[in-house]
């Protein structure tokens, strides 16, 4: 019989067990945001589903708390002496061209599935960074870079492979476990660790897409312009604006190091020759660098150009309704001039709609989001810092003066490290919703042992 925890999960693990102290410990347990810094009491990282199941029935067994991670992007608080399992070697995928699905491991990044399912003339509903884990965006709902022509990710998800509190392994489908498939989609890591998933894939190979760039001088005219033009436009038109400021770091390339400049991000999955004339009035305005143009689906990482080295980054988000000329108006004086008001980092308006405006097939926990803009702002600085004071002081500020439009929603995948209270996390579902998820997770989490991540604590009786 194991005489000591190191033992006890040797004997029933696989894969690697990592205590203080251990090489690739230090590693591990830090993600992708470095604003959250994690001090579990043991790193799991299980070769299958069943080292995961072993895993948690250990953490039940010495009353710990788990927390999962694959890449940190969603990093909300930290797993301080909690069971750590991080799926990076759950690599698992498999592509069915005749089904157009694909069945994707939990330590899978986006680039990967994209790469894979290209080779089949498909594509999955990724988001904009091919370095996100795919798990924590699938359980959050996923805004898909072609959100508006194909909707949610999370409506496109056929099962999920889940270890449950009990240490259970179940395949969650709407016909085996309705009420957990419809909790798991949306309302994140709180109902267990999601080893797989199946999903369904889109026949998409190549896009219209890429960026204008404008000097930051000329936001006054290039916001509004951008606001008009999104008026009458078909669901195959996916956009998006930033007023960003680059750090003056060594990192950034040259030509961008310190400046402001106003970026405009598009996919079209239409023809090239409809694109062109979709995108006219936009690179009429003059852009000092045009990368709009035609592109296999396996570069649209470069649409956005998120980052992919670890960064210190205090994120906030909102839901906004029809953007009029006094809330354009507002979002400039805020942020769309170099007046040093806006630290380095960005303040993104995401246009919504189309068929992320529609239910999914299959009802689910994400609900039907309001508004017609998502509202993302990234600000790096480490924490402590003057400069990550400013940083949030600033976002704090964005939210303010946009309020009037502001739904008083979040999405439930675009909640961070500063989204973690309980009416925070509420705002995230209808309160119907949220009180069915409490309910279900009462059922399979009566301990609350899914704990650090945006929580939704267990129904009482």
């Amino acid at each position: 019989m194991p005489t000591n925890p190191a033992e006890e999960l040797r004997s029933s693990v696989a894969g690697r067990i990592l205590f203080p102290g251990d090489d690739s410990f230090d590693e591990l347990r830090s993600g992708w945001n470095l604003t959250v810094d994690h001090r579990p009491s043991v790193i799991v990282v299980p070769s299958s589903a069943r080292d995961v199941a072993a895993a948690v029935r250990y953490a039940v067994a010495h009353d710990l708390p788990v927390a999962v991670q694959s890449t940190g992007h969603g990093a909300v608080l930290p797993a301080d002496g909690a069971v750590l399992v991080h799926t990076g070697e759950l690599t698992e995928l498999t592509v069915d061209p005749e089904a157009r699905t694909a069945r994707v491991g939990a330590g899978l990044r986006w680039g990967q599935v994209v790469a894979e399912t290209a080779k089949s003339g498909l594509a999955p509903l990724n988001g904009s960074s091919p370095d996100v884990g795919v798990m924590g965006y699938l359980t959050g709902g996923g805004l898909p870079v072609l959100g508006r022509t194909f909707g949610f990710a999370t409506h496109r998800v056929r099962s999920f492979d889940l270890v449950t509190a009990d240490g259970t392994l179940r395949t969650v489908t709407p016909d085996s476990e309705p009420d957990l498939f419809w909790a798991v989609r949306g309302g994140r890591g709180n109902f267990g660790v999601v080893t797989a998933a199946e999903i369904d894939l889109v026949p998409v190979t190549r896009l219209y897409g890429g960026g204008f760039f404008f000097p930051g001088e000329e936001a006054d005219r290039v916001v509004p312009a951008y606001f008009s033009w999104l008026n009458g436009l078909p669901e195959e038109m996916n956009s998006s604006i930033i007023l960003l400021r680059f750090p003056d770091h060594p990192a950034v390339p040259e030509q961008n190091r310190g400046r402001f400049v106003v970026h405009v991000r598009i996919a079209f999955t239409g023809s090239e020759e409809e694109g062109e004339r979709l995108v006219a009035p936009l690179r009429g305005l003059g852009p000092e660098r045009d990368e709009v143009a035609e592109m296999p689906y396996t570069r649209v990482g470069e649409i956005y150009h998120d980052p992919f080295r670890p960064t210190y980054a205090w994120c906030r988000t909102a839901l906004l309704r029809e953007l009029d000329a006094e809330a354009v108006a507002a979002l400039l004086d805020v942020a769309g001039h170099d007046h040093g008001q806006l630290p380095p980092g960005g303040v993104e308006i995401r246009h919504l709609g189309g068929a992320l405006a529609r239910p999914g097939a299959v009802p689910s926990a994400l609900g039907l989001p309001e508004g017609a803009f998502h509202v993302f702002m990234s600000m790096p600085a480490p924490p402590g810092t003057e400069a990550a004071e400013r940083s949030r002081a600033a976002e704090q500020l964005v939210l303010d003066r946009l309020a009037k439009w502001d739904t008083g929603a979040l999405l439930p995948t675009f909640m961070f490290s500063l989204d973690r209270t309980p009416e925070d996390v509420s705002r995230g579902y209808r309160p119907e919703d949220h009180e069915r998820l409490r309910k279900i997770k009462a059922v399979y989490d009566s301990g609350n042992i899914f704990r650090i991540n945006h929580n939704i604590p267990p129904a009482t009786a």
